[in-house]
């Protein structure tokens, strides 16, 4: 049995669900960003406790086909973008196709109606992120973060940091207290 849960954005979040199922006592073979395989079938009683338990740490089991399509979706761009050692070096969309076995164009549309965004937007709001991130860490210059994170150049790095955040990635790797958005609030 698959459930797929809402918000479950990191790591931490798998950890969370982990202990959460292990007190229940309900067993489980796979518990991944938004997803949890559960071995057999729950019952009620134990499928209400799970949602009690995960709403107390702020997750939430999904039962709408097309949320469970957004939360498939969001869950590979953070896995891609900020777990991954490396970004796909193919295109976006037909990674996500091929991860989801699914035509883009409808992905695209369930995705923006459900989000209010584009599933391009949501990747490079995500890729911005993770840019801050490095930026941070101060471990790899402008045009090795842009080769790393798939960008065609500094300049082009620079110009979509720029149209997100408002700032130079250089002004922001220079700025005392830096603005991280948290994944969930992506």
């Amino acid at each position: 049995m698959r459930l797929f849960i809402k918000n479950m954005v990191s790591l931490r979040c798998k950890m969370m669900v982990k202990q959460e199922l292990e007190k229940l006592g309900i067993e489980y073979t796979i518990v991944e960003l938004g997803e949890i395989t559960i071995v057999g079938v729950l019952s009620k009683d134990k499928t209400s406790q799970l949602e009690v338990a995960l709403n107390e740490i702020g997750l939430e089991i999904l039962d709408n086909k097309k949320t469970q399509l957004v939360e498939k979706i969001k869950n590979i761009v953070i896995e891609m973008i900020h777990y991954a050692e490396e970004l796909p070096r193919t295109n976006f969309s037909d990674y996500l196709s091929e991860k989801l076995n699914m035509d883009y164009t409808n992905m695209s549309n369930v995705f923006s109606r459900t989000k209010g965004i584009t599933i391009e937007h949501f990747i490079v709001l995500h890729k911005i992120e993770r840019v801050k991130e490095l930026l941070i860490y101060d471990e790899l210059s402008i045009k090795e973060i842009a080769f790393k994170m798939n960008y065609s150049g500094s300049s082009h790095l620079s110009n979509q940091f720029k149209k997100v955040t408002g700032l130079t990635p250089t002004f922001f790797k220079t700025m005392k207290t830096f603005r991280r958005n948290g994944l969930e609030d992506l």
